[in-house]
């Protein structure tokens, strides 16, 4: 890991989102849908308040991840299915940033769950049968990517919640 990971305090967030239920192989279908959602709410007047994210909701590894892509946005709005609108959660969250190319990203998470266990952070995270259930566990992408087409560039910040 290149920076070194803070704590940071966030007020919840509203915002838009699509939800899959993926392989790792599969992840490319989630990021498909930003573009869509980014042209949905431009075509209904709705300006996004912060950089696009992927959240991850359900994780297991072995099988299956339920992953959104979400677009932050100022309140409320309506939706139609599978678009929906939900709440990121307030409070403290411990975050990195990363510029590289985002294969990179497992190494980087894995760098910011070996630090938080270190100091003995807790995850706002719950063991299922399904997989692991997180309160929040963002990656946001912070680089447009029809900005800047090289990949190895891109800035991605990762924020994952603590436990209450």
């Amino acid at each position: 890991m290149l920076a070194e990971p803070t704590i940071v305090e966030r007020p919840e967030q509203v915002y838009v989102g699509r939800r899959e239920s993926i392989t790792m192989t599969e992840f490319a279908l989630v990021a498909d849908h930003l573009p869509t959602m980014f042209g949905w709410l431009g075509e209904r007047g709705v300006t996004p308040v912060g950089a696009p994210f992927f959240r991850y909701r359900v994780i297991d590894m072995s099988a299956e991840l339920i992953v959104e892509a979400g677009i932050p946005v100022a309140a409320p709005i309506d939706v139609a299915e599978p678009t929906f609108v939900d709440v990121l959660p307030a409070g403290r969250y411990a975050t990195v940033s990363h510029v590289g190319h985002p294969g990179e990203l497992m190494a980087v998470t894995a760098d910011l769950l070996d630090w938080a266990q270190r100091r003995g952070l807790e995850w706002d995270r719950t063991p299922t049968p399904e997989g692991e259930v997180w309160g929040a566990r963002l990656e946001v992408l912070m680089t447009n990517p029809a900005e800047e087409p090289d990949m190895h560039k891109w800035e991605t910040v990762l924020l994952f919640k603590l436990a209450d």
